[in-house]
């Protein structure tokens, strides 16, 4: 497998390949091949994650408080940004997974492409150090950070919709994504939700879970 290109993508050139392959081997690969996995560098990188992220928000947004830096934290290095980030740089093209894993799914699942981001970052902290790690996560996560950092104190539109709908007895609530279109780099999603078969709103968003956040705003305001 040619990883010249995921080093092209992420704009990081590894002295020592080995790291890199080992960074992009699942379990699943590891156990028919009798080799070592990205296990045990997913569990470094984590922490690594963990640390830098704090470190970026303590830095940049100094309005924020403790609580609302951690909510900001766990929103950029939650599955769902790494997710992003994997897909940004085609990494599901590059990771090594067994024959066990792909007969049961046609390509690889998001968790997996979301702990192959964290197993490169350790990946790129032994080859090169803590700086080249930090790079890599702040390059990648700034955006998502000054989103999170805006949005932090924004009430969840679905959680008001629905102790507003229910404040009278139990009813069923349902958000759908009607329409998706545009580039991966540049999605744009609509959801609907209704309530008890109902149409109520339709709204749209950069991702899913803003299509649907919006379709509860206009909802509560009709």
């Amino acid at each position: 497998m040619e990883l010249q290109k995921l080093e092209e993508n992420i704009e990081y050139t590894f002295k020592n390949k080995e790291l890199l392959k080992k960074a992009l081997t699942h379990t699943s690969y590891a156990f028919e091949k009798h080799i070592e996995s990205n296990e045990k560098l997913e569990f470094l990188g984590d922490s690594i994650l963990e640390f830098i992220s704090s470190k970026y928000l303590y830095n940049n947004f100094p309005k924020l408080s403790e609580g609302e830096m951690t909510k900001v934290r766990a929103t950029i290095v939650c599955e769902d940004s790494l997710y992003k980030i994997a897909k940004k740089h085609n990494f599901s093209d590059f990771l090594f997974l067994g024959k066990s894993e792909l007969a049961c799914h046609k390509e690889a699942r998001p968790a997996i492409m979301a702990d192959s981001v964290e197993a490169v970052i350790a990946a790129i902290y032994f080859d090169s150090g803590l700086e080249e790690a930090e790079r890599f996560i702040v390059e990648n996560l700034k955006e998502e950070a000054d989103i999170a950092s805006k949005n932090v104190g924004q009430k969840d539109y679905k959680t008001v919709l629905q102790e507003k709908l229910q404040a009278n007895g139990e009813v069923h609530i349902k958000y759908e994504i009607i329409k998706e279109e545009g580039p991966d780099h540049d999605k744009k999603f609509t959801a609907r939700v209704s309530c008890n078969g109902k149409i109520l709103a339709i709204g749209e968003g950069k991702t899913k879970k803003n299509a649907e956040m919006e379709a509860a705003r206009k909802a509560m305001n009709m």
